[in-house]
């Protein structure tokens, strides 16, 4: 695998990893007590903090992309392996 390939698949492991530990930890400002600003959506979170987000999206996507990689390496899942998929014709 080139590096180019291994950098594509990182940032859309990356990617997906952000939308999914993006909701944890937020909160509402009916959940921290805070007064509502004027034209502020009740759902809008009062305590965002993209930092975090970044830190908690790059440990897991390097997580999800060692096992991918671990796969690609040692070939232990494979289409042959799979029911109802096989390369044959």
């Amino acid at each position: 695998m080139n590096w180019y390939a291994i950098f594509a698949i990182y940032v859309l492991f990356w990617v997906i990893s952000a939308f999914i530990v993006l909701p944890f930890g937020i909160r509402t400002p009916d959940e921290t007590g805070e007064i509502l600003r004027e034209g502020q959506a009740d759902s809008a979170p009062s305590n965002f903090r993209p930092g975090v987000v970044v830190l908690r999206a790059t440990i897991l996507s390097a997580v999800l992309f060692g096992l991918y990689y671990a796969n690609y390496v040692e070939g232990w899942v494979t289409l042959d392996k799979l029911p109802g998929y096989s390369r044959s014709n």
